[in-house]
């Protein structure tokens, strides 16, 4: 009965309210500042995928999601371990190799690697104990198999589709056009999105020119300045350029500065939310962006793996990236932007 009560109380300090009914008296404080129940939990270790490099523009958002909800559960027994991977695909596999190995309880990974590389793991996985959760790239067949939760873009084309739509709404284009779609072209789990928007803009009658966005780049956008200039060059009637991630976004001005762009010449779009994409709008470089909440896909999947370990409840299945902003609704959103929430 104790345990049930410290579940609800739990549940309530994250969703601010009482949950199932259930009324229960303020929980002494403990020594250090934290809750204290009268109830110790058995020690839990979690290996958590960031995707990228602690530094990255995306990757330092879901992290600061997967730190604030380790902080969270700490004194209920819990350790993450995290690991970046530099948004390398052979890397993750790698390192969830070592993961299942080390034997940690719980691990939450990145999806990119694709079904066919983490099917064999996440069996290895579940024959040794270990729970797993997903984020940011769905991985289905793997989950329909053996289980496990996922937080992120549980459609990935179709949110790629929705911003291309809203591109073609929004903007003076027309078909006929050109637009260039910029994606992990043959790098399993990577250019679900841009695929999706490539699809929508060709089926709407523009020409869509598809070049690949090495995940180096990731960490350093200027990799593509050189081929973003050749194409131009190439074909100067383009209209529209759509990046894969805001690393590539947030630079958006210095792409144009070295095309010799004025801002909105050509209409820079592309997924997810920070700092430098939110600076890059106020100057009129960038005019659409899709965002996917990348704190929930680090802090939601770790509770999840919380409470499977300790009360044995399902695994969930969060949508996150439901949402566009455009040049007149990014400031709703400075504030969490500036705190490392959206």
């Amino acid at each position: 009965m104790k345990k049930i009560l410290i579940l609800v109380m739990v549940l309530s300090l994250i969703f601010g309210t009482t949950l199932m009914g259930c009324q229960q008296d303020a929980p002494e404080q403990g020594g250090g500042g934290e809750l204290s129940f009268g109830f110790e939990f058995e020690p839990m270790t979690i290996r958590f995928f960031a995707g990228g490099e602690a530094g990255d523009a995306f990757a330092s958002i879901v992290y600061r999601g997967a730190m604030d909800a380790a902080e969270m559960l700490a004194p209920y027994g819990v350790t993450v371990e995290y690991v970046f991977s530099g948004w390398s695909t052979e890397q993750m596999v790698s390192q969830l190799r070592e993961a299942i190995a080390s034997g940690v309880d719980a691990i939450c990974m990145m999806g990119h690697p694709g079904d066919d590389a983490i099917l064999p793991l996440a069996l290895e996985a579940r024959e040794a104990g270990i729970i797993m959760m997903y984020q940011n790239v769905n991985v289905p067949e793997v989950r329909a198999q053996l289980g496990g939760g996922y937080v992120g873009v549980v459609d990935l084309g179709d949110q790629g589709r929705a911003l291309a739509r809203a591109a073609i709404n929004e903007f003076t284009i027309q078909p006929g056009d050109r637009v260039l779609v910029f994606g992990g072209w043959g790098q399993p789990g990577r250019y679900l999105r841009e695929e999706g928007s490539a699809l929508e803009f060709e089926e709407a009658g523009f020409i869509v020119d598809r070049l690949e966005a090495p995940p180096e780049a990731a960490a350093d956008p200027q990799l593509m300045l050189p081929v973003l200039s050749a194409q131009i060059a190439s074909h100067p009637e383009t209209v529209l350029v759509l990046f894969p991630g805001g690393q590539q976004l947030s630079v958006a001005g210095m792409y144009m500065d070295a095309l010799g762009k004025a801002p909105g010449e050509i209409y820079m779009i592309g997924f997810d939310l920070n700092e430098g994409v939110l600076e890059a709008f106020e100057n009129g470089y960038v005019q659409l962006t899709a965002d996917q909440q990348p704190y929930l896909q680090g802090f939601l999947p770790i509770l999840n793996a919380f409470l499977t370990f300790h009360f044995e409840l399902g695994y969930l299945e969060i949508e996150t990236g439901a949402g566009l902003v455009d040049v007149t609704n990014f400031g709703d959103v400075r504030e969490l932007v500036e705190e490392g929430i959206r």
